[in-house]
Formats: C-alpha cells, structure tokens, sequence
C-alpha cells in the first residue's frame, strides 16, 4: 500500500469514528503501529516509506507536509483496505482511543526508535532513518507475546477449579 494512501485511510477512518481530525502526532503513531502490525500478522510491511528516528517517536517527513496543507486524500481502493482491514481494526482497537503523548511514550520503548536515537540527546529531532529490520524486531518479539499469551490463557481456561 501506498504510505499516502495509509495515511489517508487513518485519517478518514479516525474523522469518522471519532468526529474530529486527528492530531498529527497520533497520525504518525497509528501509522507506524500499522507498520508494526503488518508486521507481525502478514509478516509483511504495509508500506515501504521509512520513518524518522524524531524526538517524540517515529515520523514520515511527507506524511507530516500533507498533513499540514490539509491534503491526505488519495484514499485506497475497497479491495487494498480489504487485504489489511485486520491491521487498521487491530491498530484502531487498541491505539487509536490513547491520548498521543502516551503513544509516543510507547514508541520510546521500542527498541527500533531506542536503536535510530543512539546517541541523539533526547530533546533533538533526528534525520536517522528507523530501519525495518529493527521494526521486524520488535513485531516478532510482540507476535511472541501474543502467542505466549494466548497460550497461558488456554492453559488457565483448563485447569481444574476448585
């Protein structure tokens, strides 16, 4: 999927189900959550735009021009929203509702943004590109939580009661 048309979906979909435009930070966030999320349920990336390593979390810089001109239109097409549906309706479900200073505390944690800021003095923005690979690090170690999760509460749901 285009990073535009991504973008543009997030926006719309957050106008709709909330009534009001998304503040650019958060914009920001649930698209690299979506990155994130592709990640770890296709095991493919949504988009191929990489995301700068700035003080506050990820940023796509073109992302953020669009946003500012007011022009995240170019929606995708029923049958692309169809193939990643799953992770917009994870990303929406669990992010999109949390305030967007809590997202980028979130994204602080991941070891992609802590790896792009080595040695970039926490109030600075950086150029740094956050590598996929390091993306894909921290889907697989979410996958795996996931899956270790799922597996305990299967295991509590049959043990004895007593």
């Amino acid at each position: 999927m285009d990073v535009i048309e991504a973008a543009s979906y997030i926006s719309d979909r957050y106008l709709k189900q909330f009534g009001k435009r998304i503040d650019e930070m958060k914009l920001h966030k649930l698209l690299y959550f979506s990155q994130r999320e592709s990640l770890i349920q296709l095991r493919q990336p949504l988009f191929d735009t990489a995301f700068r390593a700035w003080k506050y979390g990820p940023v796509i810089i073109e992302i953020r021009a669009l946003y500012k001109e007011d022009k995240l239109v170019n929606l995708p097409s029923e049958d692309e929203i169809s193939k990643y549906l799953c992770v917009f309706d994870a990303v929406f479900d669990k992010y999109a509702g949390t305030d967007s200073w809590s997202l980028s505390a979130i994204t602080h944690d991941e070891y992609c943004w802590k790896k792009a800021r080595t040695g970039i003095p926490p109030g600075v923005n950086s150029d740094v590109l956050i590598e996929l690979a390091d993306i894909i690090v921290d889907a697989e170690r979410i996958r795996q939580r996931r899956f270790f999760l799922k597996k305990l509460k299967i295991i509590e749901s049959n043990a004895p009661h007593n």
